[in-house]
């Protein structure tokens, strides 16, 4: 290899390392953006998840805890629009096509909802029908545009034909660690509320609603929390999703950066290698040349 060619891949590879170098800042940055809302809305949701847990034995019914015996199941399946963010992606895909769920089930008894490009792709390429699809979702979402999104998985259970919603979304642990967790969105159960507060590694307080008062109605008061529940839990697992992503984009960048370290030091030897050879080469031809005059 040649000392122009050499110097040619170092400048490559130095561009390169520019770029994941500050991708990974920009990820670093995001990351801790998105865990602290993570870990904020983890609190909110327990807080609600608690509240819900004190009136849930109460004897008025909703159509939010109606239990169906019979109906299509749906997966909402969580993924980033992006990728260079590691396995993340291919974890979620793979806790849901892999799942023991999604196995038992006919094709007719399931519909698939995807957020993001990604679980998007997993799907056409394995040929799943998507019922729905959310891509490009903004990352500073309002809680406007995420009851649009939240009504429409509702409106889906709201179909008597829907036996249950259940979310597949990664819990976001710390900047290193991550799982995908399988959760029940709806009906609400009082299973439910366990398997979303275990995947929180909460516990439900005692239930003390003797005393609880309701205005203008117990039922009227226990949908619109149902509601807002449901807001919070779509907004927790996109954040915990956000949260997981660039994390995992942040190591991805590192791992990038330090290849590239690495790239420019063996090139570098190899270049002081080359120009040591050709100063040596350089040096025998003259003093050949002065031997031949001589």
């Amino acid at each position: 290899m040649s000392l122009l060619e050499i110097k040619k891949k170092i400048g490559g590879v130095k561009n390169t390392r520019k770029i994941t170098k500050a991708m990974q800042l920009v990820a670093a940055s995001k990351r801790m953006q998105f865990q602290r809302k993570a870990l904020s809305t983890r609190e909110f949701v327990a807080a609600q998840l608690n509240v819900l847990n004190q009136n849930l034995n109460s004897d008025s019914q909703s159509i939010y805890t109606e239990k169906r015996s019979k109906g299509y199941t749906t997966f909402v399946l969580y993924s980033s629009d992006k990728g260079l963010c590691g396995a993340l992606n291919n974890k979620l895909i793979k806790a849901l096509f892999d799942s023991k769920q999604w196995l038992e089930l006919d094709e007719s008894q399931r519909k698939l909802i995807v957020i993001g490009k990604k679980a998007l792709d997993a799907a056409n390429s394995r040929k799943v029908p998507v019922f729905k699809e959310f891509t490009k979702l903004s990352e500073n979402m309002s809680e406007l545009q995420a009851l649009e999104i939240v009504s429409e998985l509702i409106s889906v259970y709201l179909d008597p034909e829907c036996k249950e919603v259940k979310l597949i979304a990664p819990h976001y642990k710390n900047s290193f660690t991550f799982y995908p967790v399988v959760k029940t969105f709806l009906p609400f159960s009082q299973e439910m509320l366990d398997s979303h507060l275990g995947a929180l590694e909460l516990e439900l307080e005692a239930s003390t609603n003797d005393a609880m008062l309701f205005e203008p109605s117990a039922e009227v008061v226990l949908d619109k929390l149902y509601e807002q529940i449901s807001q919070a839990l779509f907004l927790q697992a996109l954040y915990e999703l956000k949260a997981s992503e660039y994390s995992s984009r942040m190591i991805a960048m590192k791992n990038a950066t330090e290849s590239a370290d690495k790239i420019i030091k063996n090139l570098t030897l190899d270049l002081n290698k080359a120009r040591q050879a050709a100063i040596t080469q350089e040096i025998a031809e003259l003093a050949g040349a002065q031997a031949a005059m001589e």
